[in-house]
């Protein structure tokens, strides 16, 4: 056999071998983070908002392929979970391959056991205390007496249109002058039972950065954020706070939710330590002069508190000392990875009203029952847009929207998060809405104005 020969078929072989290699690779860290979102799914849909599995299975699961090819779906539905109530784990895998496992702590929800044993992550934990303040008078309940000036026809009619079959809405609440007018939720859920809020998330981490502003232990012109940016010539040494909660840093991030190994999905379900992989992509632009929305920057956000706080154990407390107990949020947590550092961008839990709570807290200008949460100007911050956000619909970690309505314009800053969940709060109308569900389809910019329909000014 000539050596030139030889040598085409050894560069095939490697080829192929290559090839096959990649392949298999790329597989396993799709089947991979298949296990990994269903043993967290099932772990917080069971111990966290106290679901069954064949709710989860059938309204969530099942709701997700839908769309997806035959062969697809066969894989999702090959997946085995293995709930174990008394250790309060879920165990995920296809096969007995890919398998991942996810662990309930009282307190703190549900985390991925990703690099560290399940005995570490426990430990993370002892002696925190992380018990909820009993909730206080605020929303325990719809009024007995509505307001004359809300057109009840109307609003059962927007709250009749919004649990209609093609929404899939789980959870209404409507709050007028601090009071709830009206409230709903669909069969299998209760105003009891906390509930995904995706990216609403992030601006819960708007509020608990205000906080360490109002106690000077964060500034928003505050730079070199990251240990890792310090090193001399990297220019994300440069990115201040406020670029941060502007969603304008210029770090690259791929925020498509649909690509099982994007930036997005791998920082969620792939990775222990959330904020270290958002903190090595690197910039794509000028500090401050791009726009671009990523739930990486709010993950980092999430480890410049915990930097700020500087005890571990004073972290895992900080949301319920600081924003939840002072509202009497008390079914409210934010799940940590498994370096213990909150999921900020993604994985916070509560009931509707405890939304609504929070949105109260926004529509009083950072006050409650006379106190001071968050500093004076911190909400007019919040609200006012983020110079390089191309439509001006993005301010520091909360969406802005413009509703016409019969009376007027009313600008409304809301916390939106994935499959339709939305904190609209309308200071216009004193108003705040809140909506938890799981949709495909967008509600928001229907619904609320079908509800200001039914208010007067």
């Amino acid at each position: 056999m000539k050596p030139a020969f030889k040598y085409v078929l050894w560069s095939f072989g490697l080829i192929s071998a290559t090839i096959i290699g990649y392949i298999s690779f790329t597989l396993w860290q799709i089947l991979s983070i298949g296990t990994a979102y269903q043993a967290k799914q099932f772990c917080s849909g069971v111990f966290v908002s106290q679901r069954t599995p064949e709710s989860i299975f059938e309204r969530d699961v099942l709701a997700e392929i839908a769309g997806l090819s035959t062969l697809e779906q066969s894989i999702v539905k090959s997946i085995q979970v293995k709930i174990d109530r008394p250790q309060q784990s879920v165990t995920a895998s296809i096969f007995g391959w890919a398998k991942n496992q996810a662990i309930f702590r009282p307190g703190l929800g549900c985390t991925l056991v990703i690099d560290r044993s399940e005995t570490e992550l426990r430990s993370q934990t002892q002696q925190l205390n992380l018990t909820p303040r009993q909730d206080r008078r605020w929303l325990q309940g719809k009024t007995n007496q509505i307001p004359a000036e809300i057109n009840q026809k109307r609003l059962t009619a927007a709250m009749n249109w919004i649990f209609s079959s093609q929404h899939n809405s789980r959870a209404v609440v409507i709050v007028y002058k601090g009071e709830i007018v009206a409230e709903r939720y669909a069969p299998g859920f209760s105003a009891q039972m906390p509930l995904l809020g995706w990216s609403m998330t992030k601006s819960v981490m708007n509020a608990l950065v205000g906080i360490l502003v109002k106690e000077g232990k964060l500034s928003l012109t505050d730079k070199n954020l990251m240990p890792e940016w310090n090193n001399p010539g990297d220019r994300r040494s440069q990115i201040t706070l406020d670029r941060m909660l502007r969603m304008s840093s210029g770090l690259k991030f791929d925020e498509n939710e649909g690509n099982p190994l994007g930036n997005l999905i791998q920082m969620l379900f792939a990775q222990s330590n959330v904020a270290a992989y958002a903190a090595s992509q690197p910039l794509e632009a000028d500090p401050g002069s791009k726009w671009q929305y990523a739930s990486g920057t709010t993950n980092i956000i999430s480890r410049i508190v915990r930097r700020a706080i500087g005890n571990d154990a004073d972290y895992l407390t900080f949301p319920r000392r600081a924003l939840f107990n002072p509202l009497g949020m008390s079914s409210a947590v934010i799940e940590p990875d498994a370096s213990g550092t909150f999921i900020g961008s993604a994985f916070m839990y509560a009931t509707a009203r405890d939304w609504a709570r929070f949105g109260l807290l926004y529509l009083q200008d950072g006050m409650w029952e006379g106190q001071r949460i968050l500093p004076a100007g911190w909400v007019k911050y919040s609200r006012t847009p983020a110079p390089a956000a191309p439509k001006k619909d993005y301010a520091a970690h909360f969406r802005l929207m413009n509703v016409s309505t019969p009376s007027g314009r009313s600008e409304i800053m809301t916390a939106q998060g994935f499959q339709d969940q939305y904190t609209a709060i309308i200071p216009s109308h004193q108003l705040v809405i809140v909506h938890l569900g799981r949709n495909k389809n967008r509600t928001r910019q229907e619904f609320i104005p079908r509800v200001l329909a039914a208010f007067t000014r």
